[in-house]
């Protein structure tokens, strides 16, 4: 039996929201003593299990939780109650260009990334040909980030992010990066790793097809619910009478 990679148990996250955007706003709450934080609950008590090497997907509409559920798993954030564990290094392919610096080349950002990501000097070393080869960008490898389009960054951070080796996978809407031939190019790499590896891989995306296609299994939300767990099929019928 292969074991939980993943596992949520009775998760909840809340944030607090500054209602007042400026100073001038601001002030009039506190002297009249009105709160002027606004608590915003993004998950309500979830728990699931993933198990190593399972491919699962996340669906629901924007604002569901699905984000958080992959900011908690790469412990960008921590649950406001309730536990998560993680079995592994994980590579998360959320927020793809947020260790970039838009001063250094997209070669030297490369080494920057990678180090961020986790990977020694000599592993990025050796991956460094196979990134530059995959992002399509050998052309524009020595050019500064800050002449790079946004389609260009978010390739070069996809190439960067899948060549980590990772045991543990999150994909967030990524596929959108580039264009549709650069975006099958993504899927088949994700198959390959899926096929070869013992990755655990978690997938959010709207894209029925892609998750159907792609997904072992997945979960479904609703105002920061947890209300479905099953066969992407099963998942996206109930999504769509919603």
């Amino acid at each position: 039996m292969k074991k939980t990679s993943i596992t949520f148990n009775q998760v909840s996250k809340s944030f607090y929201l500054q209602e007042d955007k400026t100073v001038k706003e601001l002030l009039p709450s506190i002297i009249q003593g009105k709160s002027w934080m606004k608590k915003k609950i993004a998950l309500k008590n979830i728990s699931f299990s993933i198990r190593q090497g399972e491919t699962v997907g996340i669906v629901g509409k924007n604002g569901a939780g699905k984000s958080t559920i992959m900011k908690l798993i790469a412990g960008v954030t921590y649950p406001s109650s309730g536990s998560v564990q993680v079995g592994g290094k994980v590579a998360p392919l959320i927020e793809l260009t947020a260790g970039f610096h838009h001063e250094l080349s997209g070669y030297e950002n490369i080494f920057l990334n990678a180090a961020i990501l986790g990977m020694h000097k000599k592993e990025i070393q050796e991956q460094v040909t196979s990134i530059i080869e995959f992002s399509n960008l050998a052309d524009y490898i020595h050019v500064p980030l800050k002449r790079y389009s946004t389609g260009m960054q978010m390739r070069l951070a996809f190439s960067v992010a899948i060549h980590t080796n990772a045991p543990i996978l999150l994909i967030d809407e990524v596929l959108a990066v580039g264009d549709v031939e650069f975006q099958e190019k993504c899927l088949r790499k994700l198959t390959e790793i899926k096929a070869e590896t013992n990755s655990t891989i978690v997938f959010v995306s709207h894209d029925q097809q892609a998750v159907e296609k792609f997904c072992d299994r997945a979960l479904l939300l609703e105002d920061g619910e947890l209300v479905a767990d099953g066969s992407p099929q099963r998942i996206f019928d109930t999504y769509n009478k919603n």
